[in-house]
């Protein structure tokens, strides 16, 4: 990483850090990390704001917040950024329409990553991410341009897929919409775990996921978000 000047408005800075905060902390209060596994970022014009290494949600504060671009190059006199700071950038940098990213190592998300099992639509709230199918990427060392890749093949068309041996990883047009589609990840790998235990589930056919997809569109408040 270079270090370099991001420009930021300094109203939308303070506004932008202090969401990622809120958005760490609910990740966090939702039971989807422990300690300071897992990391939070949004989208801002020169690049991104992504949470530091090492620091616990409970901890941190909004000046800690990491400013970089997309590419690595960071602003100056500010903690180290999170590991995955090269899977967020790949992501943004492939999907423009992406505005925050949620990776952490939910426990059921990561039972099914270390099993390499993907989430197949046995519930109709799958479609949350965009596809029939929460696939599993690749297994790279975290924190590698190897690993970005994997994830950025897996998210194709989707907002969610599982790391192998890892976690999961949730895209969203805003903070509350990665939490909310990490949220449902976790929930929907709970199910798929617990079918599992009792024998296996039944899935949705294609058809009836197309019906739930045309549902969803008409449901809810649906302004703004990417599904």
């Amino acid at each position: 990483m270079t270090d370099i000047t991001v420009e930021l408005d300094e109203n939308s800075n303070l506004e932008a850090r202090e969401a990622l905060v809120l958005a760490y902390r609910e990740m966090s209060a939702r039971g989807l990390g422990v300690g300071a596994s897992g990391n939070v970022s949004q989208r801002i014009n020169s690049g991104m704001l992504i949470t530091p290494t090492g620091i616990e949600a409970d901890q941190m504060l909004p000046e800690q917040a990491v400013a970089m671009s997309l590419n690595g190059d960071c602003m100056v006199n500010q903690l180290l950024p999170s590991s995955e700071w090269h899977m967020h950038g790949a992501i943004y940098r492939e999907r423009p329409e992406v505005q925050a990213i949620v990776h952490c190592h939910s426990r059921y998300a990561t039972i099914l990553a270390c099993a390499r099992k993907a989430v197949p639509a046995l519930h109709y709230m799958i479609a949350i991410t965009g596809s029939n199918e929460i696939p599993v990427a690749s297994y790279a060392t975290f924190g590698t341009d190897s690993l970005a890749n994997a994830v950025v093949d897996s998210l194709r068309g989707r907002l969610a897929c599982l790391l192998a041996n890892h976690g999961q990883i949730s895209l969203g047009c805003s903070l509350q919409q990665a939490l909310k589609v990490a949220v449902e990840v976790e929930e929907l790998s709970a199910i798929f775990w617990g079918t599992q235990a009792i024998g296996g589930g039944h899935c949705l056919s294609d058809a009836e996921m197309d019906e739930v997809k045309v549902a969803f569109s008409g449901y809810g408040q649906q302004r703004g978000k990417l599904v």
